[in-house]
């Protein structure tokens, strides 16, 4: 047990001596006898941040007494009280699509506060900022042993001027380092290496304190680490700047949801097939903004990487964050991947020390809670479009036959009743296992000796790090590669096929196991360390294959190991997208088609013609767990970090000025000088009213941020393509979106221009199209400027969910550049929200059941909201809406305002406009 010394008196400062010292920390319990509340059942999530209250308590600044007593009251309340604080949290991680426009706000900050008399070295990073590059390496090569070679090279080929720029700010910042590109995924990195569960350092004070390890990331996925007992989530990239430079972050105290975990999965089930499960239940539990917060005797049967699995999905549940406390599995988890023994025994005492350590009687107040018996998990896949659309294995072929009927006949589908009989009965008239069914379209690929039809699966990709961070899974794959390959079968020829694991770790430990030459003979070669597939890096397909698939509009599917797949994300020429384990993900690559049922169909023939079945490949839990135990060493994990930050010669030979502000290159495609902060004045303004606002899209329910601002490649037809166009850039070398989220030129054209977004004011159109001001269909960014040349603002109605996904900073910029004043949507999703209060954009939802479809929408309506300039939090305010006809409305909104620090954001033109303005005044 720990051994706790010493007090300073009125405070709740004590002394711990562990692992080796003696370190200050601030003390829970001693909370409690100082007789700020009893504390003892909150959640250890909560714990976490009532810590940083007492710790930032003595800046008499941001925190009040009255906020940690709040906790105290949450308790009491049955796990409800949403009061403001202000948290802060220890560090900051990025990767490289958020991380270019973050660095360059930063290096436009520096010109601004230069621009209002101010120090350019005020901007820098107070807190310690990893930025770890992932996000460009991109599958042009694929299922050969060059491949790794081949797409390193083309990513700094496409990528110099971005790398040059985050080199520039590596030297220019302080606290800001950069793990070179061909290293790992960022979660990935942070979990393995970066994450130290119990962070040690000065408090402003100057005392040496240990502390929760937390941060904010500018990925969504950033909630992984909370696997780990790392408080964390994703946050905009604007909210992330404004964290660095040490504004604190303003937030509600949340709701905690305790999900509860009893018995063990059953044999040959996975973390994946699990985490696609608990995201199905707590998307219909309803958890948008809410902690959850696991617990139960499960646990002791769920590894660490498991862990890690589910807290890496929790943007896909729509938590904040999804939070496993500190207990003897992070212990051995932290050893096992190459932590300090002074630090991990420092972990151990200081949460026994402080209520953090999860034991057998570990129960605390939640605000609502659900469980789930890991027995009653079966394998699944999810699909085609939404991570909860959950499909038991056994009904996945069924469900996607349904899915094309109902695309192709719609009304005979609906009358339709299917017998799929899971042992084996009567199927539907026109069934073949891996056919092309009746009312299916299939078409010819020129110079193949096979052809394609709705269900063909063109993808298959390990990627991702949601599962590549474990072990048990890329074990599985292999095993199955292995047996596969040992029975002569192999993956089909119209399958891209690939293998990005999210650290060198893994290429080490598949390797040691000789598992990855069984991948390599399936076609999973190596493609390499990043994120890939999952982001809509999959690469183009063949000519032959992608003009198969457009000529003939068939439905292409895509299975991947990710933990995204929104409409128009994977790939153009991909319809439907599935989302499976790593083995799942290697067997359909086998099968080569959706429309085959891998529990009772064979995946293909041996050498001898004989029939082959998944059982037949499928690896026993004991098997993966025996490998996972002689082969995942510490040793592998201190060698593969010992030089994170190095990079290969490639990074090493990348040559930077050494200049405190950044020489933008006017000829620059990649980085640009955004305008946010040009002509700013010194003193703030108020909230601007909307007046006659024409709308700009009208969308539906489930408008993620990909569809606001997709990430992956564009074509030159449009207006993101013709701006590069005109300044002599070839469509080879257009690279992708979220590549070119430095230049605002290019982000802006991009904006709403996801090639599967609808915008409702036009009848059965896809893509970044809307009314302009005459009224006929134009692009949305020509439509955006025009209304613009007319002075005319601009607002977008939207259904539930609004800005679901990754924590994209550019789906709020875009929006803002565009000269959208407001969004009006039925609901929001929690980052998107923050994000576009942080540009100046206010978020607004119906009130008393109205929708655009119970107001009779059409996109041609004005919109009126006036009196914002007194607007309070969570006001409710009148808006007039006038139809084309002339008739009016006035309907009430809800003010998605959450706090009065959002209010200050509003009134400076957005978050980073105030901390400029705060900084250039001090």
């Amino acid at each position: 047990m720990p051994i706790v010394t010493g007090t300073d008196t009125a405070k709740t400062r004590r002394t711990l001596k562990a692992g080796g010292q003696e370190i200050a920390y601030y003390s829970i319990p001693a909370a409690t006898e100082a007789g700020l509340g009893d504390f003892s059942k909150l959640p250890a999530s909560l714990k976490v941040v009532l810590e940083n209250m007492l710790r930032f308590e003595d800046d008499g600044k941001t925190v009040s007494v009255d906020d940690i007593k709040a906790f105290a009251e949450w308790a009491e309340k049955g796990g409800k009280n949403p009061r403001e604080i202000a948290y802060r949290p220890a560090r900051v991680l990025m990767q490289d699509f958020t991380g270019v426009p973050a660095v360059v706000d930063l290096a436009a900050m520096r010109d601004g506060i230069v621009a209002l008399g101010g120090d350019a070295q005020k901007i820098n990073p107070l807190n310690p900022v990893d930025l770890v590059i992932d996000h460009s390496v991109m599958i042009d090569e694929f299922g050969t042993p060059r491949a790794f070679q081949f797409n390193v090279e083309r990513e700094y080929e496409r990528n110099m001027e971005r790398y040059t720029f985050l080199k520039w700010g590596q030297k220019a910042f302080n606290n800001f380092r950069v793990v070179p590109p061909g290293t790992g995924i960022c979660h990935q990195v942070n979990l393995e290496y970066l994450a130290q569960t119990v962070w040690t350092d000065k408090d402003q004070t100057g005392t040496e304190v240990a502390y929760p390890d937390t941060l904010v990331g500018t990925d969504s996925h950033t909630t992984m680490v909370n696997g780990l007992a790392v408080l964390g989530w994703g946050v905009g990239g604007i909210e992330a700047e404004a964290a660095m430079l040490g504004q604190p972050i303003s937030m509600l105290i949340p709701e905690v949801v305790g999900f509860k975990v009893s018995g063990a999965l059953k044999e040959g089930v996975t973390a994946t097939d699990l985490v696609l499960k608990v995201v199905a239940m707590l998307r219909e539990h309803g958890v948008v903004s809410k902690f959850v917060e696991f617990y139960g005797d499960g646990l002791d049967n769920m590894p660490l990487a498991d862990r890690a699995t589910i807290a890496n999905m929790a943007p896909e549940y729509g938590a904040t964050c999804g939070f496993f406390p500190i207990d003897d599995e992070t212990l051995r988890y932290l050893e096992q991947t190459g932590r300090d023994k002074d630090r991990i025994a420092l972990v151990k005492d200081y949460a026994q020390a402080n209520g953090m350590w999860r034991d057998k009687g570990y129960d605390p107040v939640y605000t609502s809670t659900l469980e789930l018996d890991l027995g009653d998990v079966v394998p699944a896949i999810s699909g085609p479009k939404r991570p909860q659309d959950h499909t038991p294995l056994d009904q996945s072929a069924k469900a996607f036959y349904d899915l094309i009927k109902g695309q192709r006949f719609p009304e005979e589908s609906a009358k339709q009743e299917k017998d799929w009989n899971a042992e084996g009965g009567a199927r539907e008239p026109g069934y073949v296992p891996g056919g092309c069914h009746d009312g299916f379209s299939e078409g010819a690929v020129e110079g193949e000796d096979y052809t394609l039809h709705d269900g063909s699966i063109v993808i298959a990709s390990i990627t991702s790090c949601t599962n590549t961070s474990n072990p048990y899974v890329l074990m599985a794959a292999g095993l199955v590669a292995r047996k596969a390959r040992a029975l002569g079968l192999n993956r089909k020829p119209w399958v891209k096929t690939s293998l990005a694991p999210g650290s060198q770790v893994v290429s080490e430990y598949l390797e040691a196991a000789g598992l990855q030459d069984d991948l390599d003979a399936l076609g999973f070669n190596l493609v390499g360390y990043g994120c890939t597939t999952c982001i809509g890096n999959s690469g183009p397909l063949e000519p032959a294959i992608s003009k198969s698939i457009n000529d003939n509009d068939l439905v292409a599917v895509s299975v991947l190991s990710g933990n995204r797949n929104f409409e128009g994300r994977i790939s153009p020429d991909v319809r439907a997208n599935y989302l499976a384990s790593p083995p799942l993900v290697v067997a359909y690559a086998i099968a080569g088609d959706m429309n085959i049922d891998l529990t009772r169909d064979p995946l293909g023939q041996d050498k001898d013609g004989n029939d082959v079945y998944l059982k037949d490949v499928w690896p026993s839990s004991k098997e993966v767990a025996d490998l996972v135990n002689s082969v995942v060493t510490r040793e592998m994990f201190i060698e593969k970090y010992a030089d994170v930050f190095k990079g290969d010669e490639r990074w090493q030979a990348v040559e930077v000025t050494d200049s405190e502000t950044y020489d933008w290159p006017s000829a620059s495609t990649y980085i640009q000088n955004p305008p946010y902060f040009q002509g700013m004045s010194k003193k703030p303004g108020e909230i601007g009213d909307v007046k006659g606002a024409r709308v700009l899209a009208l969308l539906g329910d489930m408008i993620t941020t990909d569809h606001i601002s997709p990430a992956g490649s564009f074509k030159d037809s449009t207006p993101a393509g013709q701006y590069l166009t005109e300044r002599q850039v070839s469509p080879r070398e257009f690279n992708s979106y979220g590549s070119r989220r430095g230049n605002h030129e290019v982000m802006m054209r991009g904006t709403f221009a996801n090639i599967r977004i609808k915008n409702e004011m036009l009848d059965g159109v896809e893509g970044g199209y809307t009314k302009g001001p005459d009224g006929e269909q134009a692009a949305i960014y020509d439509a955006a400027m025009a209304y613009e040349d007319q002075g005319t603002p601009l607002v977008v109605i939207g259904g539930k969910e609004y800005g679901a996904g990754s924590s994209r900073d550019w789906a709020a910029k875009g929006t803002n550049l565009l000269g959208v004043k407001a969004v009006i949507a039925e609901s929001f999703e929690r980052i998107h929200r923050s994000n576009l209060i942080g540009m100046g954009v206010i978020p607004f939802e119906f009130t008393d059941g109205d929708s655009r479809a119970s107001l009779n929408l059409t996109g041609d309506e004005q919109f009126t909201i006036e009196g914002l300039g007194d607007v309070k939090p969570l006001q409710v305010v009148e808006a007039q809406v006038k139809y084309a006809d002339g008739t009016e409305k006035t309907i009430k909104l809800k003010a998605r305002i959450d706090t009065e620090v959002e209010i200050d954001y509003l009134k400076n033109g957005g978050v980073l406009h105030y901390v400029l303005r705060n900084l250039a005044a001090a």
